[in-house]
């Protein structure tokens, strides 16, 4: 199987060319000499399946942060039968350099002007004939956005495919040219082959950014827009998850009770109150987290989050960090585990390390549907988007707090740079793909944890055999005792200290885990919760589920990135000390003011 590699720098639009070219098909696979997995997906290119894969992004193969590394790595030690260049068109005099470096290594490639809509708009011109000549390869102009130029474009690549030989990983390690040499020809080839305006402005962009950064109101309306997304999400997703709990119930009481109804009672309860109400429940939530991803995207791929990056760039100064960890921690709202793997591109190792400290006090996804299922079932349908937005916020305050806390410990000099790309507002496409791949990831994710999960629940809740399940006499309700002197005092039970136990292995499995510890699921559970706990002890709940020990998965990725067992440590134990501390404080003065 031949393979293709998609290089460019950021913001050269190189994941929306892989989205399009993917589709649905994307997959993640670990390489030889690369330490991270990376996305790959199969294509029928030239009559034959072809493997393509998205590396990093990154400025300069010469660079030695961990994305630059990560590529020289993968180039060194696989074989490539071509690589496909993508550059931003409107940007194309400072971003040849990137081919110069790889065509030093005499890699066959094909470049893609990326962005040709952007550059048409500014008055860029650019003659990719004579382009092509003078770098010596093939190169076309596409937009990966709108899909224009693909025909010619994969015309190129089909026809260089069929012409190039793999070229041998070993032979690529000492072939890069002198950086003078090819900053004397980038200005050759662009002073020859493209015409730029003598002024380039985005006039949309300038005025937008007037307001956007404005020194007083960009902070506040940062907020603001961010409360605007928790609100859409919970004002659409609400009813959009009722209706999945609704369907999910009626095939449970019209079908699958009735269908197991002759197998052994024990047997019956387990695939019925165990594993289906379990997954069923979390199932529910799953409009909620396409619409969080949706927004988020939205968000993202506008040109909003470096814009946010810049804003908070002075606050995050204060602390240790940078406009990149706010960026992280943004991503983080995703998946606690990418926004680790995204500080690889900080060079310096003390700015890295506080930045993957914080990360995981992200309001991430499956934390996401914890919230949304407590504010449901405990607060009124006004007051559950404040609540959200509250979380949002405090996921922002343990930040400072962690950071404000350590950062004498890990010091960083390095310089903060940000390139702000004009705005773009995200086609469907672009949305329903980036949305796709999001939530794939997630159900593939959260599938495996909560089945296994919602299983070990059922075990600890109805063991030893013949004991009222979730009883104190069972396994879990064993386990809550032993555990509540330790969370009692911030208002959290025996049934909710389980289901924290088991959200340490994945926060996806708390809604299940529930499910099976109180014997029901959909709305008949959030009315069981909300008889026996107050919102008092449903919000110092939400705050400890928001603040406390990271899942497995970010532990692990934690401990791979950071290489430190002493840091991994700390990410265990820290996060724990200030979840019991604030939801305790935050449970005795609400029960002191009479609440």
């Amino acid at each position: 199987m031949k393979r293709i590699a998609l290089i460019g720098m950021p913001n050269a639009g190189k994941s929306t060319l892989f989205n399009r070219m993917s589709g649905a098909n994307a997959k993640v696979a670990n390489w030889p000499g690369v330490t991270v997995d990376l996305l790959t997906a199969k294509l029928l290119l030239a009559g034959e399946m072809t493997e393509l894969v998205d590396l990093p992004g990154i400025y300069d193969l010469h660079g030695f942060s961990d994305d630059e590394q990560i590529v020289r790595h993968f180039l060194c030690n696989n074989t490539i039968d071509l690589v496909l260049i993508v550059a931003n068109a409107s940007q194309v005099d400072r971003q040849l350099s990137l081919a110069l470096q790889l065509r030093s290594l005499g890699l066959p490639a094909v470049l893609l002007l990326n962005m040709s809509d952007e550059a048409k708009n500014l008055g860029i011109t650019i003659n990719t004939e004579q382009l092509s000549q003078q770098l010596g390869y093939p190169t076309a102009l596409i937009s990966a956005k709108y899909g224009q130029g693909y025909s010619d474009a994969y015309r190129l690549i089909e026809t260089s495919l069929q012409n190039s030989s793999p070229t041998p990983a070993q032979t690529l390690e000492q072939n890069f040219a002198v950086d003078q040499e090819m900053e004397n020809e980038l200005e050759t080839i662009v002073r020859n082959s493209v015409d730029l305006p003598t002024q380039i402005s985005h006039p949309l962009t300038e005025k937008l950014d007037k307001v956007m950064l404005h020194p007083i109101l960009g902070l506040p309306l940062f907020f603001v827009i961010m409360y605007m997304v928790f609100q859409t999400i919970y004002t659409l997703g609400a009813p959009l998850q009722d209706l999945v709990a609704w369907l999910l119930e009626g095939f449970r009481d019209l079908i699958l009770v009735p269908l197991l109804s002759s197998l052994p009672a024990l047997l019956s309860d387990f695939l019925i109150n165990g594993v289906f109400d379990g997954i069923a429940t979390v199932a529910s939530f799953v409009p909620v987290i396409i619409l969080f991803f949706l927004m988020m995207a939205v968000v993202e791929d506008s040109g909003y989050l470096s814009r946010a990056a810049f804003l908070m760039d002075a606050l995050m100064t204060r602390m240790g960090l940078d406009g990149r960890s706010f960026v992280m921690l943004l991503m983080g709202f995703g998946c606690n585990v990418p926004a680790l793997m995204g500080t690889r591109t900080m060079r310096s190792r003390g700015l890295r390390l506080l930045t993957m400290l914080v990360i995981p006090f992200s309001l991430c996804s499956a934390r996401l549907q914890v919230f949304v299922f407590m504010a449901t079932a405990l607060f009124a349908p006004s007051q559950a988007p404040l609540v959200l937005f509250s979380l949002y916020i405090m996921s922002f305050v343990t930040v400072i707090i962690t950071a404000l806390l350590f950062k004498g410990r890990f010091n960083s000099q390095e310089p903060f740079a940000l390139e702000l790309p004009p705005y773009r507002f995200p086609t469907s496409r672009q949305m329903f793909l980036r949305g796709w791949h999001e939530i794939s990831h997630f159900l593939h994710r959260a599938t495996k944890f909560i089945t296994i999960g919602v299983v070990l629940v059922w075990i600890l809740t109805n063991m030893p055999y013949g004991v009222e399940p979730a009883s104190s006499a069972s396994w879990s309700g064993w386990i809550g005792d032993v555990m509540s002197p330790i969370l009692s005092p911030a208002g959290i039970n025996p049934e909710l200290t389980v289901a924290l136990i088991f959200g340490f292995v994945a926060k996806e499995i708390v809604i299940g885990a529930l499910a099976v510890i109180y014997g029901l699921e959909g709305t008949a559970l959030m009315q069981g919760i909300a008889q026996q706990i107050d919102w008092v002890q449903a919000y110092s709940f939400m705050l400890f589920t928001l603040i406390y020990t990271p899942c497995l998965s970010t532990i692990a990725t934690l401990r791979a990135e950071a290489k430190s067992a002493w840091f991994t440590t700390l990410a265990l134990v820290w996060p724990m000390t200030l979840a019991w501390s604030i939801s305790a404080g935050f449970y005795q003065m609400a029960r002191y003011l009479g609440y």
